[in-house]
């Protein structure tokens, strides 16, 4: 029918934009002088597992048609190779991840986030000693005062204030007591305050690192002009210096990011 016939469209349209980014990936790999720093690369991984579902998924979906119900224990096999396929299918959303290679801002967060690890890491424990704490404080809170609703236990209170402490607030679980909801006041300023100290240093990394990466690719875009111009005029070194753009910057904040390409 009409729904059929447009999943067959999707897939020829699929299989021709993963048929194009397979023939960059290999071209690119064939190209890169060290093959195993070409997989260390950050991009170059994003790109296999969006690309792998692709063909997994093929040979999975061959299996599936080729097994026969006659076993009863095909049903489970079938189950699971099901569950797989739309494991796999959605992971076709790390297509997105490739703009990073042609946005400045993407690439600006990527180095960001690899430079604050520490900030990031000190940030996660800040929150998980502070939900270790509020959380006991508000079941104790809200269980003496008799009126247990969500609260029904310590580990059930861990949700309340992970989303308490980060500002998020569904309202799924309310402190119904004035204890409860005075140990929730408590918590929703800690976790603002938590939140803001790690932010600044964060906040600062990406304001030099966005410095960094523009200035690169106005030096890289300079040099290719160029090295444009050099041809054209007939410069017997072009291809020297069109192949150190990149190589010969071991320091440089784009090399950092795209290591392996």
């Amino acid at each position: 029918g009409e729904c059929s016939q447009k999943c067959y469209y999707i897939f020829v349209i699929e299989t021709i934009c993963v048929a194009w980014f397979s023939l960059e990936f290999c071209l690119r790999f064939i190209q890169a002088r060290s093959k195993c720093q070409f997989f260390k690369g950050p991009l170059n991984i994003i790109d296999f597992l969006a690309i792998s579902p692709y063909y997994v998924s093929l040979i999975l979906a061959e299996d599936d048609s080729s097994e026969t119900d006659d076993k009863p224990s095909s049903n489970t096999y079938l189950e699971k190779v099901g569950l797989v396929l739309r494991v796999l299918r959605a992971l076709r959303i790390l297509y997105v991840m490739r703009l990073a290679r042609h946005s400045l801002g993407l690439q600006t967060l990527g180095l960001t986030v690899r430079r604050c690890t520490r900030e990031f890491g000190l940030l996660l424990l800040f929150l998980c000693v502070a939900v270790t704490l509020f959380s006991p404080l508000v079941y104790l809170a809200e269980n003496e005062s008799g009126k247990v609703l969500e609260f029904t236990s310590i580990p059930a209170s861990y949700w309340w204030a992970i989303i308490s402490m980060t500002t998020v607030g569904y309202g799924d679980m309310v402190p119904r007591s004035v204890p409860g909801q005075m140990v929730a006041l408590s918590s929703i300023l800690s976790g603002i305050l938590i939140m803001s100290f790690p932010a600044t240093s964060i906040f600062h990394t990406f304001s030099h690192s966005y410095s960094e990466l523009r200035k690169e690719h106005e030096r890289l875009q300079s040099r290719l002009n160029r090295v444009k111009n050099a041809n054209h005029s007939g410069e017997s070194d072009t291809f020297n210096e069109t192949d150190s753009l990149i190589l010969e910057e071991p320091a440089s904040p784009i090399k950092y990011i795209y290591t392996g390409n």
